[in-house]
């Protein structure tokens, strides 16, 4: 079992930024990747980014430029730092860690982008 701990959402201005934070417990040994995810409105459940246990990475292409991932393998935390914010990044962020065991997820964050 692995427990996925989320933190740092909140209310942004278009332009800002925001740092998610994701804290792994539990059988942490036997993840391999860890990511974000989100679902808009109506829409299915996107990638947003991912980063493996050897840092290599991956975004989505609506991200890429303007959010950065990154991983504290001591801390088995990952981070989101979102710059440049806008007011589509509106909705729940979700983390994800993929395990030898399956596939774990957290409660969610909310992100909002307004004015």
């Amino acid at each position: 079992q692995v427990q996925l701990v989320e933190s740092g959402g909140g209310l942004v201005q278009p332009g800002g930024s925001l740092r998610l934070s994701c804290a792994a417990s539990g059988s942490i040994f036997s993840i391999y990747a860890m990511g974000w995810y989100r679902q808009p409105p109506g829409k299915q459940r996107e990638l947003v980014a991912t980063i493996t246990n050897n840092g290599i990475t991956n975004y989505a292409d609506s991200v890429k430029g303007r959010f950065t991932i990154s991983r504290d393998n001591a801390k088995m935390t990952a981070y989101l730092q979102m710059n440049s914010l806008k007011p589509e990044d509106t909705v729940v962020y979700s983390c994800h860690a993929r395990t030898s065991f399956g596939n774990y997820w957290g409660q969610g964050t909310q992100v909002t982008v307004s004015s």
